[in-house]
């Protein structure tokens, strides 16, 4: 199935030219940003068998399981290193509007990013 919507990473290209493409295997992350990018659209779209996935073993949780009364709805980079990533992510909890700032800190693994963990602001 292809997706033709616009991908919530916002990158303005499609979700299976762009984020969808990761989420499938088809391709891995090239940066800790697209990697950033495609592990916010994979929570966008409920895909947490990538989160689980794209999360460095030693840090991952064991229970990745979505809020159901959660809608990310947008993503900002706020900037980025070779192995961090800074954003906003806004979302919607029953109505409520919020934002989660993180600067997330990556790594490469086996020669794929992984997300290790990051501290919230």
């Amino acid at each position: 199935m292809t997706l033709q919507r616009t991908c919530p990473c916002g990158s303005g290209a499609t979700y299976d030219a762009c984020c969808g493409r990761l989420h499938r295997g088809t391709v891995s992350a090239e940066t800790a940003e697209e990697l950033m990018r495609s592990r916010y659209a994979a929570y966008a779209v409920g895909d947490t068998d990538y989160v689980f996935r794209t999360w460095h073993p030693r840090t991952r949780p064991d229970d990745l399981s979505p809020d159901p009364a959660l809608t990310w709805t947008g993503l900002r980079i706020v900037g980025s290193g070779e192995d961090w990533v800074e954003f906003v992510a806004s979302y919607d909890r029953a109505g409520a509007v919020g934002e989660l700032r993180e600067r997330s800190r990556f790594e490469r693994r086996g020669g794929r990013w992984v997300y290790v963990d990051g501290d919230l602001g």
